[in-house]
């Protein structure tokens, strides 16, 4: 399996599968770990271009991150799974729900949207990473991702994060840009079956509460939290994040 993954929790628990944002590895949700691991067995991974994972020889596409998680339940011999995506795993997350409904059980959209950003905007980004590298880019990643007062609070926290993504694979990065430029599902929402919990951050500049709100208004069975946080809200509110998070998934 070329898709680089981890495993926790008990063994005969219910899977959880752990998506991650663009420029982050699977490290990213260590916060969650006890709490999840009480409840799931976790799959944390790495999407193409990230941590071990190599990229395709295709160019990338949201299907190819799609397939890959149907490919890693695949080899675990798991039918469906719980699921929790950030960002541009969120939107991995929107892709399963539409064209491999039938893998999940519940899942949770943190900081998503059917149509993250504009094109012009990801390719744009792509040029200047396959350019420069990754320093520009993950200098100004806090701004993005966290509040002022978040990143004053915790500014090792924020700078550790930062520097993971400066240390990344450019071109990991920049496939994954062009991945975003073209990946739009707002009119495939309504085809969206499996229960769906949409995750705002209140100060997200990114991925707005309007984006998760037009997921509660155009896609079945979905509800709606939001949190007092910009655009990585697992790390801005931890607790928070997680209880929500196992409200909806253990909910009878």
């Amino acid at each position: 399996m070329e898709i680089e993954y981890r495993l926790d929790g008990p063994a005969g628990a219910p899977l959880l599968v752990l998506s991650n944002s663009l420029g982050t590895t699977l490290d990213l949700w260590q916060p969650q770990m006890a709490l999840f691991t009480a409840h799931f067995r976790v799959l944390r991974y790495n999407q193409r271009g990230h941590g071990g994972t190599p990229l395709p020889a295709a160019p990338l596409t949201l299907e190819i991150l799609g397939r890959d998680v149907v490919a890693l339940l695949d080899s675990l011999d798991v039918e469906r799974a719980h699921f929790c995506g950030i960002s541009m795993g969120g939107l991995t997350g929107l892709w399963l729900n539409r064209y491999q409904p039938q893998r999940l059980q519940r899942l949770v959209v943190a900081n998503s949207a059917a149509r993250i950003g504009k094109a012009e905007g990801w390719h744009q980004r792509a040029q200047m990473v396959r350019r420069d590298g990754l320093a520009e880019i993950a200098a100004a990643s806090p701004a993005r991702w966290f509040s002022e007062e978040f990143q004053r609070r915790k500014p090792q926290q924020v700078a550790a994060l930062a520097a993971q993504l400066a240390q990344g694979n450019a071109a990991g990065y920049a496939a994954c840009c062009d991945a975003l430029a073209q990946a739009d599902l707002r009119a495939e929402v309504r085809h969206m079956p499996q229960p769906m919990l949409a995750i705002a951050g209140e100060l997200d500049p990114v991925t707005t509460p309007d984006d998760a709100r037009f997921l509660l208004a155009n896609a079945p069975q979905t509800e709606l939290a939001t949190l007092p946080a910009s655009h990585i809200s697992n790390i801005a509110c931890p607790a928070l994040f997680a209880h929500r998070v196992l409200d909806f998934l253990t909910e009878v």
